[in-house]
């Protein structure tokens, strides 16, 4: 009988032992589970779809650090691309150099106002010149913030008989000002903005 019931007795610790065991089990699997079903849903937030010419499109949307060398360098190009491409017109002029001032502090606005009390600006107006910009490269220090950069670009002064082309370097540093507008559709900020080189390489004469 004392036998008998030290059988059910580890009878009893072996099921007591195996609903422990099964418990923990649930517990994992339904962590597991849990943890699976997130990330699927994660992934599903980050899956978009667009439509392009009457087709549906899947997408995936990716966080900022992914792409900010490419918005950076965007960003850059786009300033100077504002601030030098440049025609014969005063309302014009004015126009391209606000919307690059939008983008940078206020070194850009210092730049912009000793080049026209200089006369630079009435003298492209007064020889007819045309001035395009070409961004090259531009390198960027994305180990320190803020993100300091160099660009290099090639400058043209398109006259009628002849055109000059000029060597174009900067640099500066580029914050993230965490807020994007219509005007600085990046949300960033161009700061401590240097002109290093602004030099003629060749100079072509046009045919008439």
């Amino acid at each position: 009988m004392f036998k008998h019931f030290k059988n059910i007795d580890t009878a009893f610790k072996h099921i007591k032992r195996f609903s422990y065991l099964f418990l923990a089990g649930c517990v994992v699997l339904s962590g597991f589970i849990d943890y699976r079903c997130f990330k699927l849903a994660e992934r599903a937030q980050d899956r978009v779809h667009i439509l392009y010419n009457g087709k549906v499109l899947p997408a995936f949307a990716s966080d900022r650090k992914t792409n900010l060398p490419v918005e950076l360098r965007d960003h850059i190009k786009t300033f100077h691309t504002d601030f030098f491409t440049l025609v014969p017109d005063d309302k014009q002029i004015t126009a391209t150099i606000n919307k690059a001032l939008y983008l940078a502090d206020g070194t850009a606005k210092t730049a912009y106002d000793n080049l026209r009390e200089a006369g630079y600006y009435n003298n492209l107006v007064s020889g007819n010149i045309n001035q395009q910009v070409m961004v090259d490269s531009i390198a960027l220090d994305m180990d320190n913030y803020p993100y300091g950069f160099t660009c290099f670009a090639t400058e043209k002064l398109v006259r009628a008989t002849s055109t000059a082309v000029r060597r174009l370097v900067t640099k500066g540093k580029v914050s993230d000002l965490q807020t994007e507008t219509d005007n600085n559709p990046h949300g960033f900020l161009i700061q401590g903005w240097q002109i290093l080189q602004n030099e003629d390489e060749t100079r072509k004469g046009n045919r008439p």
